[in-house]
C-alpha cells in the first residue's frame, strides 16, 4: 500500500505547521531549563528566642559565587506577619551554604522562614 501524497495546495500548511511545532518545542525546552536554574533556598530549624525575636536557619543553593539577598519572615499563631528582615549574604562558591539570622518581631512569633531569595 502506497503512502498518499500531500496535494501541492496543502504543502505550505504542512510546512508552516511543522515549523510552528518546532518553535513551540524549542520554547518549552528553554522555559523548562530556565525555570530550574538560579538561586534556591530551603528552610531549616527556627528557635523563638523571646517575645521580640526568632532565630532562623536556612540553606541557600546555587549562589554561583554571587552575593544573594533574602527576605526572612516571622509569623504569629494567626499567620499574621510580626517580623520581616532582609539580609544580604556574601558570595559563596559552595553548592549549598547554611546561614542563621535573627528576625526582630513586634509580637511573639511561632515560626520563622525564608520568603524569597535572589541574586543581588
Amino acid at each position: 500500500m502506497a503512502v498518499p501524497r500531500i496535494p501541492p495546495e496543502q504543502r505550505a500548511w504542512w510546512i508552516i505547521g511543522t515549523i510552528g511545532v518546532l518553535i513551540m518545542t524549542a520554547g518549552a525546552v528553554w522555559w523548562g531549563i530556565s525555570a530550574t536554574s538560579g538561586v534556591s533556598w530551603d528552610n531549616g530549624p527556627f528557635t523563638v528566642v523571646n517575645d521580640r525575636s526568632v532565630k532562623v536557619t536556612f540553606y541557600v543553593t546555587n549562589q554561583d559565587d554571587k552575593p544573594v539577598r533574602c527576605r526572612l519572615e516571622a509569623q504569629d499563631i494567626k499567620h499574621d506577619r510580626v517580623g520581616v528582615r532582609t539580609v544580604d549574604l556574601p558570595a559563596s562558591h559552595f553548592r549549598t551554604t547554611e546561614y542563621t539570622r535573627v528576625i526582630p518581631t513586634v509580637d511573639t512569633a511561632v515560626t520563622g522562614f525564608v520568603d524569597h531569595c535572589e541574586y543581588r
